[in-house]
């Protein structure tokens, strides 16, 4: 089961939940009542708005992302 959001466009919708997902499997603490699946609990924070993007760097700046809970 999906959960669109208004906010983000399809594909990053399940860019953020992938990402979101992964982070919950490695231990972080979910911003919302878990239901479930890791993956399902990421795809309500996402849809929620708890979760949002971070601006990405210009191509050529050799920033790496950092992923923290």
């Amino acid at each position: 089961m999906t959960f669109g959001s208004p906010d983000v466009g399809k594909f990053e919708f399940v860019r953020l939940a992938t990402l979101r997902a992964a982070q919950l499997m490695r231990g972080c603490t979910p911003r919302v009542p878990v239901c479930g699946k890791p993956t399902t609990t990421a795809q309500r924070e996402v849809a929620g708005g708890t979760v949002r993007a971070m601006p990405r760097a210009p191509l050529g700046s050799h920033v790496q992302e950092v992923t923290r809970c």
